[in-house]
């Protein structure tokens, strides 16, 4: 991350916008796990659909709840190492609550692009390209709610 907060545009950017740069480096990293929650969440979802023959919307919550557990895993150890001075179930309550919020809207975005939007346009397997426009969402409602509530004061 140093290597990337040296570069001086980034560096010109960081200091206009105020953000402190271990935010940035925790936010990064945050994308990273929810990258790694991505490939589990899409892996999941595509077997359940194409090879399962589940329902879309039974799919997304089993994809989505899957990667909750990897990205939940991967925070503690890495984006918030600190965090594990704190009692793991405290955490993981607390985690768990943000994402049932975040898995509605996840949700509501995948169900209503797909339906709306990308099967119209591109067939059977536009759900893929809705599922995308719902992470990205929902990215940021993990991070900041997450960061005010389950690694508040960190």
């Amino acid at each position: 991350m140093t290597r990337i907060l040296s570069l001086p545009l980034v560096s010109h950017l960081l200091q206009r916008t105020g953000i402190p740069p271990r935010e940035v480096s925790r936010f990064i990293k945050f994308g990273l796990v929810g990258t790694v929650g991505a490939v589990v969440d899409f892996t999941i979802l595509n077997l359940l659909i194409q090879l399962a023959g589940w329902d879309k919307f039974n799919a997304n919550l089993v994809s989505v709840s899957c990667a909750v557990v990897s990205n939940f895993i991967w925070n503690r150890l890495w984006t918030f190492p600190e965090s594990r001075q704190r009692k793991m179930h405290t955490q993981l309550t607390s985690f768990v609550i943000v994402n049932l919020i975040g898995l509605i809207i996840n949700q509501f975005v995948f169900i209503t692009l797909d339906t709306l939007v990308f099967e119209p346009l591109l067939g059977p397997m536009g759900y893929n390209l809705a599922k995308a426009c719902a992470i990205m969402v929902v990215l940021f409602w993990n991070f900041g709610v997450n960061r005010l509530v389950t690694y508040r004061g960190l």
